[in-house]
């Protein structure tokens, strides 16, 4: 068995573990609309995310709701939980957004929060000797697919005139990225911390970062994304679930060593290295989320829409997605109102 068959596989025991949980007692909802059961979709990212859970925030506010917290390695996978109905709550970046929002996924999620803006912890990553991506044509690229960095990889061939029918392509996960370099298989990898890092560690040269193509328009981000039965069914949970990330964003801004220490646990990470990569994240409070720069208003949606639709219109191009939505789409599934709760003084 191959690490990548070895990975669907834990993927699916995993993926069944969530279908019995659902199954259970425990996630009926008592008869005054509390939810029962909150099914969790989290990622390895040094963000407000891993502070709330770390924390036990949403288990202190939430105590008649069982919390359940499951890690996914990629946008990708979260998407897969959502279309099987195993989720409630997740992580995701924006391209994988993009994605289920598109056909022929059309997931029926929303936004209701960004969980950072995507900077230098994002790169493509190249063995001694690439200087440029444009050296990459012929060699062999690893990424997981349907990611930011999948999105990014994209961005970065097209700007240097390449296709990816002119790189040997490889959808490979974060962890299985990091085994076939180390067996010498990969030229190079779009992939985040903590494996980037560990990339770099064994002589790893970035060629790009996510936060130097945001500066040419390829703008990326960590998102969350709840079900649009749950959103409706139980919105004073989902907004007592926004206070708790805005929470997270004002410790990681007045109290950085508190939070970066519930990262750096969360990661098992030294608090230095776990600080390294908290610093190539921006991190956004509710109040400017509700403005008219990311999420909006519900009488005025945000600027994030526009990104999502630019997002669209270039995995169409590419063949990525059938056809990209409306603008009017991605705004509609913007879901501010978590936010603009928690920004009122």
């Amino acid at each position: 068995m191959t690490p990548r068959d070895t990975a669907r596989t834990a993927s699916a025991a995993a993926a069944l573990a969530l279908i019995l949980a659902g199954c259970s007692g425990a996630a009926e909802d008592p008869a005054d609309g509390v939810p029962g059961q909150l099914r969790i979709g989290y990622q390895s990212i040094p963000n407000g995310d891993l502070v709330v859970k770390h924390n036990g925030w949403l288990e202190e506010a939430l105590p008649d709701t069982e919390i359940v917290w499951n890690r996914f390695d990629s946008g990708g996978d979260v998407n897969t939980a959502f279309l099987a109905g195993e989720l409630d709550i997740a992580l995701a970046g924006s391209a994988p957004v993009t994605r289920g929002l598109s056909r022929p996924l059309d997931i029926d999620y929303q936004v209701p929060w960004i969980h950072d803006v995507i900077g230098d912890n994002e790169a493509l990553a190249a063995v001694d000797g690439i200087d440029e991506v444009s050296d990459l044509e012929g060699r062999t690229v690893a990424v997981p697919f349907a990611s930011t960095t999948h999105y990014h990889l994209i961005a970065a061939l097209d700007e240097a005139g390449l296709g990816t029918d002119d790189v040997e392509l490889l959808d490979l996960e974060p962890q299985d990225i990091q085994a076939a370099w180390q067996r010498g298989d990969l030229d190079a990898a779009f992939v985040w911390y903590p494996v980037l890092g560990q990339l770099y560690e064994q002589g790893a040269r970035p060629l790009v970062t996510s936060g130097e193509l945001a500066e040419r328009g390829w703008v990326t981000a960590d998102l969350a994304v709840v079900g649009t039965g749950f959103a409706e069914d139980h919105p004073d949970a989902l907004a007592t679930w926004v206070e708790q990330q805005d929470r997270a964003v004002s410790l990681l801004r007045e109290d950085r060593e508190s939070a970066v220490e519930a990262i750096a646990a969360e990661l098992n990470l030294e608090p230095g290295e776990a600080a390294l990569q908290v610093d190539q994240l921006v991190f956004l409070s509710a109040q400017e989320q509700a403005s008219a720069d990311y999420l909006g208003t519900g009488d005025d949606p945000g600027a994030l829409a526009g990104y999502l639709r630019l997002t669209a219109e270039f995995l169409a191009e590419q063949g990525e997605i059938d056809t990209a939505p409306d603008t009017a789409d991605f705004e509609n599934a913007l879901a501010p109102a978590g936010a603009e709760h928690a920004a009122r003084p």
